[in-house]
């Protein structure tokens, strides 16, 4: 069900979602929308592989937090504002995960849960209603660095699913130049 809304490279038509029958996997959708993430999730994915591949082969993060690289013998920096700045990406909200309302997080577990039984915050993604396993997917192959199991929910995962519900304001600039540093940083690409 999900291979026509996501493509190879992880791009959202959220048009087509809107027209799904599900309204539980339509309200997640609006709501990840509300983020304010539709740029940065729907962002067509046109780019050149062998370049990108120069990109994060010469890239590293200096002490001033710029991300720098070259590409055909061109420097490239990138700081944290151009990083939101391009993708249109909130500048305030949440920075640290662990600090979302712990009344959430037990609100979460249940409305998360396929039984009536409460999830973990670490759990696998087959113990979560369908339309959070794909809010799920979608964030662990978009937003985070790939680590472990995709069918592992990780706790920063569903901390994230669970400030994404309840509308809590994530400082997505942050958030995700931090895990861009991650991706260019050796041993962790």
């Amino acid at each position: 069900m999900a291979s026509p809304l996501i493509s190879n490279s992880h791009h959202i038509d959220f048009e087509s979602v809107f027209r799904l029958d599900d309204a539980g996997m339509v309200q997640m959708f609006e709501t990840l929308i509300a983020t304010r993430l539709k740029e940065f999730l729907g962002c067509p994915a046109v780019f050149y592989e062998d370049a990108l591949t120069e990109f994060f082969a010469n890239s590293s993060v200096r002490e001033d937090d710029m991300v720098v690289s070259t590409i055909s013998g061109t420097a490239i920096e990138i700081s944290q504002e151009m990083f939101a700045a391009a993708f249109e990406l909130p500048t305030e909200g949440l920075i640290d995960l662990t600090d979302v309302p712990k009344n959430f997080v037990f609100d979460a577990r249940s409305l998360f849960s396929d039984s009536k039984d409460q999830v973990s915050m670490s759990c696998l993604k087959k113990a979560l209603k369908f339309h959070y396993r794909l809010l799920h997917d979608i964030l662990a192959k978009t937003i985070y660095v790939k680590a472990g199991s995709f069918d592992c929910v990780t706790r920063d995962q569903f901390l994230l699913m669970t400030a994404i519900t309840f509308d809590v304001k994530i400082n997505w600039s942050s958030l995700l130049f931090g895990v861009f540093k991650e991706m260019v940083t050796p041993g962790s690409r």
